[in-house]
This record gives C-alpha cells, structure tokens and sequence, in this order.
C-alpha cells in the first residue's frame, strides 16, 4: 500500500495529535497513525529528505519509505522520542537513496563534500551503527551547539546535519561563501578542541 496516498486522503481530518497517542495508534495498527504523522511532521520530513537529495520526487519515495518503516518497526519497537525516530529514520533511507544514485561521482554533491569536511578529524562519521560511542558523540556535539551564537549554530547544522550547499547557506544568511567556508572551517575546528577536552578524540 501506499502511505502517502493514506495520508493525503485522510491528513485534513486529523487534528495535530500528541506523539504518545501516534505511538499508541501504532501498536494498535491504526493506519490513521501514519495519517497524524504526516499531517504533524511532513512539512519538515520532506524539508529534510530534499536538503539530502535535491529532488522532490525522491523526497517523496523516501518519506514512503520511512512512513513504512516505521508502520514496520513499530512494535516491537517502542521509542520514546518518536520524532526524532521518524527523522533518524528518515535521514538514514535519504542518505542510503542518495549514496546509490552517486555512486560513481562520490566527490559530487553536498552530502558527500560535508561528510568529507567532517571527516578531517570525526573518523567514522560515515558510520550509521547505532554505538555508544556515537551516541556520547553527538551528544557532546549538541553541548558544544548550544555554546555557540544562533547563526554559528545554525550554520553547524544546516551544514552537517541537512548538507545544505554554501550557496545556499551564503544566499540564507546574507553572507558570502567564503565568509561561510571561512566561518564554518573554524567552527570544526573548535570542535575538534571541544571533543578532545571532553575525551572523544
């Protein structure tokens, strides 16, 4: 079946609905789960799945996909933060979808010249195995955002976690683009400062 048919015949009639009561409707195997999902988050699911493949119609299979894999998923599964599972999931087909597309041009397109940056001193960030070690990773990523100005932080994220282009970013925040390189070369590495005094590196 096809979720987003679902959702686009039912999504006005669901009212934005608490995640626990999507999580309940899940394990009940209530389709209308994935109805108030997309009706609570699609906006964002497909901001999130087009910053990573730069097209609309694998956007949309992505977030079919991710909507199955959660219909799938859940239960047994049981999260406590659905939306940041929905995303999680999300990212990970996007990511996948993009990687098989460019295959053959690995050096092409935003995803893979922000994980190359990134890679200058995080090994592994290709590595999508749910470890503790990761987990202590982005959590003292999140510490370190938090320590900086919105923009900076804003920048750090669109960045590497949406891959958003420098022209975009550039163009979004009324910057150029190297006065963005410049900015964010030096965010990574107060990074890097950052997760070698917390023990990371």
């Amino acid at each position: 079946m096809s979720f987003l048919s679902i959702e686009r015949q039912n999504a006005k009639a669901v009212i934005a609905i608490e995640d626990k009561r999507i999580l309940l409707m899940l394990n009940n195997r209530d389709e209308q789960a994935l109805a108030a999902t997309t009706a609570k988050y699609g906006a964002l699911c497909r901001s999130v799945a087009r910053d990573i493949l730069g097209d609309e119609q694998d956007a949309e299979k992505c977030i079919n996909d991710a909507l199955l894999a959660v219909w799938n998923a859940i239960p047994p599964a049981q999260p406590e933060n659905y939306r940041a599972y929905l995303l999680k999931l999300l990212r990970n087909i996007s990511l996948d979808r993009y990687k098989t597309k460019h295959r053959d041009k690995r050096g092409s397109g935003q995803y893979a010249e922000a994980l190359d940056e990134l890679a200058e001193f995080l090994p592994g960030t290709q590595n999508t195995e749910d470890t503790v070690e990761q987990r202590e990773m982005l959590d003292a990523v999140a510490r370190f955002l938090r320590t900086l100005p919105q923009t900076q932080s804003n920048l750090f994220v669109r960045r590497y976690w949406r891959f958003s282009s420098l022209d975009d970013l550039a163009h979004d925040y009324g910057m150029t683009v190297n006065h963005v390189r410049v900015t964010l070369t030096r965010l990574r590495k107060r990074l890097q400062k950052y997760l070698k005094k917390e023990g990371l590196l």
